[in-house]
């Protein structure tokens, strides 16, 4: 019965963790409005080179909310020919 709740218990938290680390993808970063410590959203705006695209993180809280960084990273994805 104890090993059920502790299986039971870690598919739980496996799922939970899988769908939070699913990053989310925007047109423009004005589309943000809520952003939370430490997620991580993509920006498909253009503005990085080819092969990339902007990933914007809340980094660290601030006393107007959560700080923003953004940086340029890998699109990962089906590949096209």
């Amino acid at each position: 019965m104890m090993l059920r709740r502790a299986t039971c218990l870690s598919l739980l938290i496996s799922v939970a963790l899988a769908t939070a680390a699913h990053a989310v993808t925007v047109g423009r970063e004005q589309d943000i409005t809520d952003l939370k410590l430490g997620q991580r959203v993509q920006v498909d705006d253009g503005t990085c080179p080819a092969g990339q695209v902007k990933e914007v993180r809340g980094t660290r809280m601030t006393d107007k909310g959560v700080a923003r960084t953004s940086a340029c990273v890998p699109r990962y994805g089906p590949k096209s020919k």
